[in-house]
C-alpha cells in the first residue's frame, strides 16, 4: 500500500494506493481518460507493471475526510468497481471518430435526498411557462384598462418585450451561476421575477407595464439556463434523464395554471391585475427554498471548497458515495487549476464543435414552429366548430403535458438522440398532414378534423423529445469549465429565434399562406433528423464526467 498526494486548487488530500491481482483483465484504461484515449491526471492514476492476465496493478483512489481503516475498504471497492464489466457506451476519440468505451464505473442506488431540491429548482420552470402564456388571456382586458385596445403595436412590445429581456437574462444566468453558484444565482433571480410581478399588477401606464414585462423576461431568462444547469448536476446519473425532463414538464404546467388563472377574466374585467400577482408567490418560495437547498457539489469542488462539496453530497446521494462522487470529479477535472472559460472560448476549435450543437438543437427546436403552432391552433380549432379559445389552448396545453410526463418515463430507458429524432420525425409528418389538410380537395371533408389531429400529433410528438432533450442534453455534453456559458448561449439562440418567430410568423403567412408556412416547418423537422443522426452523441446512463471525458479527450 503507497500514499500519494494531490492538490485541488491549494487544497491537499491523501490519496490511498492499492495493490490487488485482476487475473481476467486483458487490457488496462487508465482512469482519467476512456479507451486510452484522454489525458493522464494526477488525481487518479492506473499503472501496471505488464498488460498478461496476471498482472498486478497499482489503484491511486482519491479520500477526502476518510480514516485510513475506512480508506483501504472503500478503496479496494472503488477499484474492483472500476474493473468491473459495464455495458459499452459510445465516445468520441481523440481523431474524432465515435468508438466503444466503457465507463469507468458503474453508479450504486443513492440513498440521499434529491427530489426536493429539484422541486424547488423547478419553480423557476413553473415561472418561465407561466409567465410565457400570462399574457394570453390577460391582453385584451389590460390593453382595455390601459388605454391601449386601439393599439396593437404597444399591445405587441407588452407581448415581446418579455422575450427580450428573456434573451438577455439567458445570456446573464450562465456568468452569474459561474461566479455566484448556482443556488445563490436562483435567489438574486428571484428579484427581477418579484418586482417584475409587482410592477404588471400595479401598473397604471403602459411604460410601467412593459418594464415590468421586461424585468420578468430576465427573470425567466436567467431560470430558463440555470434549471436544467443545476437539476442535471445534483441528480444521480441513474435518474438523471427522467429529472432533467421534469424540467420541461414544469414549464408546461406553468402555462396551464396560466391558463386556469385566467378562467375569471370573463366576469371579472380586472383580475387580469390578479393573474399577474399570483407569479410573485412562486417567485418568493424560489428564494426561500434555495436557502435551504444544497450548492451543486460540481460547482463547489471547481472553487476548491472540498469539504463543501463533500457535505452537498451526502445530502444529495448518501454517505456511502461520497468518495465514488469525489473520485468522479477529481478524474473529471474538475478541481484543477485551469481557468474558467470567457464567451470567447466557446468559439475556439476546443469547444465549439460541441456548443454548436447545443445552438443547433435549439435552433431547430423553434424553427420547427412549436410557436406558431401553438399561435395558430385557436383558428384552426374554430374551422371545425371550438369556439372557445381557453378549450382550444388548454387541448394543446393538455397534450405538451401528457406526451412530456411520457418522455420522462423514457429518458433513462430509450436514451435522447432516439427520442430527439423520433420527436422531429413526428413533428414532420404532423406538418405535412397540417399543410395537406388545407390544400388537397380531397382531404377538403375531413379538413377540420385532419387539422385537429395534426395539431395534437405535433404538439405530442414536440413534448416526447424536441421540447424536454435539448435542456437536459446541453448541460451534460459541455465540458464543466464552459457549462454555465455554453448552456446560456445556447438558450440565447432559444430566445431569439422565439422572439422572431413571434413578431414575423403572421407577416410570412399573409404572404404564403399557412399551407406552405407549415410545409417549410415540416422540411426543417426533416433537416434536424439529419442533423441529430450525425451531430449528436447518446448520455444516458452514464455521468457528467464521463460524458465531458468522451467528448473533450484534449482537456
Amino acid at each position: 500500500m503507497q500514499a500519494s498526494m494531490y492538490a485541488v486548487k491549494g487544497t491537499t488530500t491523501t490519496s490511498i494506493s492499492v495493490g490487488f491481482q485482476h487475473p481476467n483483465r486483458r487490457r488496462l484504461l487508465t482512469a482519467s481518460g476512456l479507451a486510452g484515449g484522454f489525458r493522464k491526471r494526477s488525481s487518479l492514476s492506473l499503472s501496471a507493471s505488464s498488460l498478461s492476465n496476471n498482472s498486478c496493478m497499482s489503484c491511486g483512489i482519491s479520500f477526502c475526510g476518510l480514516r485510513p481503516a475506512d480508506s483501504i475498504s472503500m478503496g479496494t471497492e472503488l477499484v474492483r468497481t472500476a474493473f468491473s464489466r459495464s455495458r459499452p457506451v459510445k465516445a468520441l476519440s481523440s481523431d474524432g471518430d465515435v468508438e466503444e468505451a466503457a465507463p469507468i464505473h458503474p453508479h450504486r442506488k443513492s440513498t440521499g435526498i434529491v427530489l426536493p431540491f429539484v422541486g424547488v429548482a423547478c419553480l423557476g420552470a413553473i415561472l418561465f411557462g407561466y409567465h410565457l402564456a400570462v399574457v394570453n388571456g390577460a391582453l385584451e382586458y389590460l390593453a382595455k384598462d390601459l388605454g391601449i385596445a386601439e393599439n396593437t403595436v404597444l399591445q405587441g412590445w407588452i407581448v415581446s418585450t418579455l422575450l427580450a429581456g428573456a434573451t438577455v437574462g439567458s445570456f446573464t444566468g450562465g456568468a452569474l451561476a459561474d461566479k455566484f453558484g448556482r443556488t445563490r444565482t436562483f435567489q438574486l433571480d428571484a428579484i427581477p421575477l418579484i418586482i417584475g410581478a409587482f410592477l404588471c399588477t400595479t401598473a397604471q401606464s403602459v411604460q410601467t407595464m412593459i418594464i415590468g414585462r421586461l424585468l420578468a423576461g430576465i427573470g425567466i431568462g436567467i431560470s430558463s439556463a440555470i434549471v436544467p444547469l443545476y437539476i442535471s448536476e445534483i441528480s444521480p446519473t441513474e435518474i438523471r434523464g427522467a429529472l432533467g425532463s421534469v424540467n420541461q414538464l414544469f414549464i408546461c404546467i406553468g402555462i396551464l395554471l396560466a391558463l386556469v388563472a385566467g378562467l375569471p377574466l370573463a366576469g371579472n374585467p380586472l383580475w387580469w391585475r390578479t393573474m399577474f400577482g399570483i407569479a410573485a408567490v412562486p417567485a418568493i418560495l424560489l428564494a426561500l427554498g434555495m436557502a435551504f437547498s444544497p450548492e451543486s457539489p460540481r460547482w463547489l469542488f471547481q472553487q476548491g471548497k472540498i469539504s463543501e462539496a463533500e457535505k452537498s453530497i451526502r445530502t444529495l446521494y448518501g454517505k456511502e458515495r461520497v468518495a465514488e462522487v469525489m473520485q468522479d470529479l477529481a478524474v473529471g477535472g474538475q478541481g484543477s487549476a485551469e481557468p474558467e472559460a470567457g464567451w470567447f472560448d466557446l468559439f475556439s476549435s476546443r469547444y465549439w464543435t460541441v456548443v454548436s450543437v447545443g445552438v443547433a438543437l435549439f435552433f431547430f427546436q423553434q424553427m420547427a414552429g412549436i410557436n406558431a403552432v401553438v399561435y395558430y391552433s385557436t383558428a384552426v380549432f374554430r374551422s371545425v366548430g371550438i369556439a372557445s379559445d381557453v378549450a382550444a389552448s388548454a387541448l394543446v396545453g393538455a397534450s405538451n403535458v401528457f406526451g412530456t410526463t411520457v418522455a420522462s418515463s423514457l429518458m433513462d430507458r430509450q436514451g435522447r438522440k432516439s427520442l430527439l429524432i423520433t420527436s422531429f420525425l413526428g413533428m414532420a409528418a404532423s406538418m405535412l398532414l397540417l399543410s395537406l389538410s388545407f390544400t388537397w380537395k380531397v382531404l377538403a371533408p375531413y379538413s377540420g378534423t385532419l387539422a385537429v389531429l395534426g395539431t395534437v400529433c405535433y404538439v405530442l410528438s414536440f413534448s416526447l423529445g424536441a421540447g424536454p432533450v435539448p435542456a437536459l442534453l446541453l448541460p451534460e455534453i459541455f465540458a464543466s469549465r464552459i457549462r454555465a456559458k455554453a448552456v446560456a448561449l445556447s438558450l440565447g439562440m432559444h430566445w431569439i429565434s422565439n422572439f422572431f418567430i413571434g413578431l414575423y410568423f403572421l407577416s410570412v403567412v399573409n404572404k404564403f399562406g399557412i399551407s406552405t408556412v407549415y410545409l417549410g416547418f415540416a422540411a426543417i423537422c426533416v433537416l434536424a433528423v439529419l442533423y441529430i443522426a450525425g451531430n449528436v452523441v447518446e448520455t444516458k446512463g452514464r455521468s457528467l464526467e464521463e460524458i465531458e471525458r468522451a467528448l473533450n479527450p484534449a482537456i
